[in-house]
């Protein structure tokens, strides 16, 4: 008789996560009962658009804006981009962009583009706990300034950047700030209301929404130059929108939003028991980020194993069904280290031996104590034989 399968652990939550019940139970009728083009002038598609309103009332209300200023996209890559090329069209006279060094790929993907038609790309390096200093925006921002970009949350140390101050700093030089909000979102609380963001990113599949659909914030006093030009989102996202899609979105804000109000406490002792546990092991490991508990996100730890192939201790934990990651999705299966670790000075060799883990609403602290079993069994069988 087979034993049972013994279930993964999901500690790389930070690159997907799974569709929750709640909000795939809310998305089904608009696959084939609810099937109307939101564009169709008669009922079903009325009851298209009429979804699709209450999905953007609930991604508004989750954020805190105003539902005309939410744009529904493909996902986290277009929102960034669209609202980077939008904000270099609203003010072509100003020649300089400023990102930081430990943005996404979607976004620092776009300097050479941007370099070679004539701009000045300063990208700013973080501190050495991974985070973006306001002083540094500060000193790189000028009256050429177009556009400012920092993320909310780093996507591979869960490093928090001071967004407000950096808002205040490019507003004061009249630059736009763009913010991509895909590792903040649901994790720690958003409040666009008391932030003077220009532009957010977001992504549904991140907090527990289907894949392929996203939203990008617009604060409607900034002028929008579309990336998909058409009649839909107001002109704003051209395409028949993908209604189960947004359907989706809007359930999943609506879930984050719950889950944030009860707090994020039992995430961080979970985190932090991870960590405990894996520092006990390896002695000589570190954590690569911020110190300060107000610094850094809730749900993600990075941690340096010196002399040890990262790529190989993935292997040992998958083996066991242990999931985590050496940085960013997007960058999986490249050999190359992280950019973000090396932006913070970190060697190749360490970038290379660090791993990210990413814990989801739903780990249990037997979860937890598996994975911490497992490293320890890795000790002792494998010790350094693991690099």
């Amino acid at each position: 008789m087979n034993a049972p399968a013994v279930l993964p652990v999901d500690l790389d939550a930070s690159a997907t996560t799974p569709v929750s019940r709640r909000v795939l139970e809310r998305m089904m009728p608009y696959f084939r009962e609810e099937y109307g083009n939101p564009s169709s002038p008669y009922e079903a598609g009325e009851r298209a658009k009429t979804a699709i309103s209450e999905a953007r009332a609930s991604v508004a209300s989750f954020l805190g804006c105003e539902s005309r200023e939410i744009v529904f996209t493909s996902g986290g890559t277009e929102s960034n981009q669209a609202a980077v090329r939008s904000a270099l069209r609203l003010k072509p006279e100003r020649r300089t962009i400023v990102l930081s060094a430990i943005e996404h790929s979607s976004i620092l993907g776009l300097a050479p583009e941007f370099e070679s038609s004539g701009y000045r790309v300063r990208r700013i390096d973080p501190r050495a706990d991974g985070r973006i200093a306001a002083a540094d925006v500060a000193e790189a921002v000028d009256s050429d300034t177009a556009l400012v970009a920092v993320m909310w949350v780093n996507n591979e140390t869960g490093a928090i950047a001071p967004v407000a101050e950096i808002a205040g700093i490019a507003h004061r030089k009249d630059a736009l700030f763009h913010c991509d909000g895909v590792a903040a979102v649901g994790k720690v609380p958003v409040d666009l209301s008391s932030v003077g963001i220009d532009s957010l990113s977001l992504s549904a599949h991140k907090i527990y929404g289907p894949k392929g659909v996203g939203a990008l914030f617009v604060r409607r006093t900034r002028t929008f130059h579309p990336l998909i030009p058409g009649a839909q989102e107001r002109k704003r996202r051209g395409g028949t929108e993908n209604v189960p899609g947004i359907v989706g979105l809007g359930e999943a804000s609506r879930e984050s939003m719950e889950f944030l109000a009860s707090g994020t406490d039992a995430l961080k002792r979970l985190r932090d028991r991870l960590e405990r546990g894996v520092l006990e092991i390896f002695p000589d490991a570190r954590r690569n980020g911020p110190a300060e508990e107000d610094a850094r996100a809730p749900h993600m730890t990075n941690i340096l194993f010196p002399g040890m192939s990262g790529e190989k201790i993935l292997w040992s934990l998958g083996k066991e069904g242990i999931r985590a990651s050496m940085g960013s999705a997007c960058s999986a299966g490249s050999v190359e280290p992280s950019h973000v670790l090396l932006s913070m000075g970190l060697s190749r060799a360490e970038a290379l031996s660090s791993l990210r883990f990413s814990l989801g609403r739903h780990l249990t602290e037997a979860e937890i104590d598996r994975t911490i079993a497992v490293f320890g069994q890795m000790a002792v069988t494998i010790g350094r034989r693991v690099s």
